[in-house]
């Protein structure tokens, strides 16, 4: 009998895998690493429910580490299929997977050196070899255009509008001669964005899984760069420092353009920038080369500069750690945007190290912070950082701009839906924690009159039913 499976991403904002069975084989939907607190976080090493083996093909909405991260893993407990992804999806997902591997490696290393980690000796999830060998099994798949996997699954991908290569995927699951459509929301993205495309309407589907992250709430209605700005001035006039936690994915490059439009206008006073992420520098080259995304404005922004409107005019790209230690030594006001977004590990970590004490500086959270996370502790208003096994004072001004959120907001997410010529016969929530899912379960019903459910972790639905 045909079934899909919640595996991840309920509940929560993290983890993102789905799994659909017919036919006697199965595909799964996204494949991703929970993010956030430690109970979270422990989800990682518990054992899927299902041998990953008896998966006979993996498909992927779009790279960020929370809908792939978990590939090498499951790669190293045997999975042997082809890894479905469009072209941007493949290249952000060679340079995202190695570096989630060498992050858990070089932070398993740090907890080991200072002795802070309750397990003896601390050990990474999965390593740089095992990301190598996940990326063999990568097939690049059209764009947009449908594909077919099996006489079980075809595939039809729309633009996400959320990052470089995402997308939203309709698929339709046959067997015993019965047909039915499901679509994968993935990530939706933001209409009227600054370098990607609007997300794509979809038609139909018998059944939509939808995210639901921002599902309570609209945006600011702030634009960005004024918000941006008033901030800069303010910190730069004081002689202070801005650290920016930045996935280093969409955000980054985002927060790079506006930087520069903001200083050619000028409205903001031309400081040094820190981007001190080699995965950002290699992912902003990726913004610059794979135009098929971008959207008509941003692509005339690039034919009227030359190629590369993300370029601020003082940008320094730190790759090495010697390169890393060294902003250390800026006493003058400047910008240092470093990974992760949401302070679960990475250089953020030693620069929130150096700059939460002064009260001079200021942190900008441009996205999302899981519950659980130091970011979420540090924007509602936590006092004491708990970081590397040290107790560092927060005296810095902490500040969100969630309208550099790559989320789609509530009223964006019914628009989204919206666009779907006549009801499903369910729609599912998922990739929101519970308040946001349920505080949007309520909108849809009373916007649009759909059926909505709030799945747990191991629900199954048919899709025939």
């Amino acid at each position: 009998m045909a079934k899909v499976t919640f595996l991840g991403a309920v509940g929560a904002v993290t983890g993102s895998k789905y799994l659909i069975e017919a036919g006697g084989k199965r595909l799964l939907v996204d494949c991703g690493l929970f993010q956030g607190g430690k109970e979270l976080r422990q989800k990682n090493w518990d054992r899927l429910p299902i041998d990953p083996a008896s998966i006979d093909w993996i498909v992927l909405t779009h790279a960020h580490i929370d809908h792939t991260g978990y590939l090498p893993r499951i790669v190293r407990d045997g999975f042997r299929g082809p890894i479905y992804a469009n072209a941007a999806t493949h290249d952000l997902c060679q340079l995202l997977l190695s570096d989630s591997a060498h992050l858990q490696e070089e932070d398993a290393q740090y907890a080991n050196k200072k002795k802070y980690s309750s397990h003896q000796p601390a050990l990474p999830l999965y390593t740089v070899q095992d990301a190598q060998q996940a990326l063999k099994f990568f097939q690049e798949i059209p764009r947009k255009d449908p594909f077919t996997i099996s006489p079980q699954f075809t595939v039809k991908p729309s633009d996400a509008g959320h990052i470089l290569g995402s997308s939203s995927l309709q698929i339709t699951i046959t067997e015993n001669g019965k047909s039915a459509t499901v679509v994968f929301s993935g990530d939706v993205g933001r209409y009227n964005q600054t370098i990607l495309n609007d997300p794509e309407p979809i038609a139909k589907a018998d059944y939509i899984l939808c995210e639901s992250t921002y599902g309570d709430r609209d945006h600011p209605t702030t634009p960005p760069d004024e918000a941006i700005a008033t901030i800069v001035n303010r910190v730069a006039k004081r002689g202070g420092a801005i650290v920016i936690p930045s996935f280093a994915v969409g955000r980054t490059q985002t927060l790079m353009y506006i930087l520069r439009q903001l200083e050619d206008q000028p409205r903001i006073p031309k400081v040094p920038t820190f981007v001190d992420s080699p995965m950002a520098a290699n992912v902003t080259d990726l913004y610059v080369r794979h135009r098929e995304d971008h959207r008509l404005s941003f692509l005339q922004e690039e034919q009227k500069d030359g190629g590369d409107p993300l370029d601020v005019h003082e940008v320094h790209m730190t790759r090495t750690v010697e390169e890393s230690k060294k902003i250390n030594d800026v006493k003058t006001p400047c910008v240092i945007m470093s990974a992760s977004g949401m302070c679960t590990g990475g250089r953020i970590l030693h620069h929130l190290t150096q700059r939460l004490p002064d009260a001079r500086n200021a942190i900008i959270f441009p996205g999302y912070q899981a519950d659980g996370t130091l970011g979420r502790y540090l924007l509602s208003g936590g006092k004491d950082a708990h970081i590397y096994g040290q107790h560092i004072p927060v005296r810095a001004e902490i500040q969100e701009v969630s309208q550099f959120s790559a989320h789609g907001d509530r009223t964006e997410l019914v628009r989204w839906l919206s666009g779907f010529t006549a009801p499903p016969k369910q729609l599912f929530l998922t990739h929101g924690e519970p308040p946001a899912a349920q505080a949007f379960s309520g909108t849809v019903q009373q916007k649009l009159g759909w059926h909505v459910t709030v799945p747990a972790q191991g629900d199954s639905f048919d899709p025939f039913a």
